[in-house]
C-alpha cells in the first residue's frame, strides 16, 4: 500500500505558492524591468500647436431692394425727443364727493334751456358746444369728456394746451387730449375755482384755436325761482 502524504496547512500552502510565483517573476526578470521603468525620466509632453487668428474677410454687397423701392432713398431711423404737455399746478381746496348735491331732471333741463339761449345769442362763427356737468365733471376724477363732433370738427387733431378763459377773463390752461375727445389736467382747478356742480350747464365757444371762452349757467337758478 501507498502511504498517503500528510495534507498541508493554509499557511503552508499560501507560503509555498508566493515563492513559486516569486521564482517564475525572477524567471521573466520582470523586478528588473519595474525598476528600470520607476527611474526612468517622464518624456516631454508635445507642445500645443499655435492656432493662426482666423481673418474674416469683409466685402461690399449690395442690399436687394424690391424695384418698386429702389429709387428711393433708405430710411433714416433716429431718436426723437417728444415735450411733454404740462400745465401749470394750482392749489385749490379739496371739494368733499360725499357732499355733492346731485341736481333733478326738471333742474338739469331748465340749466341746459338757459344755456342754449345763451348759445344763440353769440357770434355764429365761432364754434359754441353746450355741455351740462356730471359729478364726475366736478368731483374724483375731475375729466370732462367733449362732444365726439366738435373735437373732431373745430379743435386740433393732436394733444395740446386748450385755455379756457372764463367770464371775468381769467385764463385757465388745461390739458386737451385728441383721441379721448376730452380735458384732462387742468380741469379740475377750472372747475374747482368757480365751484361748479352737478347740472350746472356750461357753453363753450371756441374764439381761437386753442382758446375757449367758457360762460356758465347755474343749476341753482331753478330753485331760486327763475322758471320759464
Amino acid at each position: 500500500m501507498v502511504a498517503a502524504k500528510p495534507k498541508l496547512s493554509y499557511e503552508e500552502c499560501r507560503r509555498k505558492r508566493l515563492e513559486e510565483n516569486k521564482k517564475r517573476m525572477e524567471a521573466l526578470n520582470l523586478p528588473q524591468l519595474s525598476q528600470s521603468l520607476r527611474n526612468s525620466p517622464s518624456p516631454n509632453s508635445t507642445p500645443m500647436k499655435q492656432s493662426k487668428p482666423r481673418t474674416v474677410e469683409k466685402q461690399m454687397v449690395v442690399v436687394r431692394r424690391s424695384s418698386r423701392v429702389a429709387s428711393i432713398p433708405a430710411p433714416v431711423y433716429r431718436e426723437v425727443v417728444v415735450d411733454r404737455v404740462a400745465v401749470p399746478r394750482r392749489i385749490y381746496k379739496r371739494r368733499d364727493p360725499f357732499n355733492l348735491v346731485h341736481a333733478s331732471a326738471e333742474a338739469r333741463e331748465y340749466a341746459i334751456e338757459k344755456a342754449e339761449q345763451l348759445q344763440s345769442t353769440l357770434e355764429p362763427h365761432h364754434p359754441t358746444l353746450v355741455k351740462s356737468m356730471l359729478p364726475s365733471h366736478v368731483s374724483g376724477g375731475f375729466w370732462l369728456g367733449l362732444s365726439v363732433h366738435f373735437c373732431k370738427t373745430s379743435l386740433p387733431k393732436n394733444d395740446g394746451v386748450m385755455t379756457l378763459v372764463d367770464e371775468d377773463g381769467e385764463e385757465f390752461p388745461t390739458i386737451y387730449l385728441a383721441r379721448k375727445t376730452g380735458l384732462s389736467g387742468g380741469w379740475k382747478g377750472f372747475s374747482v375755482a368757480h365751484e361748479l356742480t352737478d347740472g350746472d350747464a356750461l357753453v363753450f365757444q371756441l374764439i381761437k384755436p386753442t382758446t375757449m371762452k367758457v360762460y356758465i349757467v347755474r343749476v341753482n337758478g331753478f330753485d331760486k325761482g327763475e322758471k320759464p
